[in-house]
């Protein structure tokens, strides 16, 4: 069991104080982070927190999965470890050439 935990299914409007507040109940929240837009800044509606130790992180997944927060039900589990995704490389565009799709010929 790790001390990160996946939390999903947050509302828009929560905060890392009020979220942390929350999950104190279960021991010591060592960090939080919520994932934000990029662009918007708004809250993408899920996050991580790293609880102390496994014991109080399976705690926080006991008490607070499936358990509506602020009229959302939660989705708490254990995160997974980020995957090594390829990037860049090939794809998109139009392909080849393809030329004009004109007559030919004299005008």
């Amino acid at each position: 069991m790790g001390k990160r935990l996946y939390i999903g299914n947050l509302p828009f409007t929560v905060t890392e104080q009020t979220l942390g507040d929350s999950f104190a109940e279960c021991g010591t929240v060592e960090t939080i982070t919520l994932i934000t837009d990029r662009d918007t800044g708004r809250s993408k509606g899920f996050g991580f927190i790293e609880m102390g130790t496994d014991d109080e992180a399976q705690k926080a997944i006991s008490k607070f999965d499936g358990q509506d927060y602020e009229g959302r039900s939660l989705k708490v589990n254990e995160a997974r470890p980020k995957e090594d995704r390829p990037r860049g490389g090939g794809g998109g565009g139009f392909g080849g050439g393809g030329g004009g799709g004109g007559r030919g010929g004299r005008y």
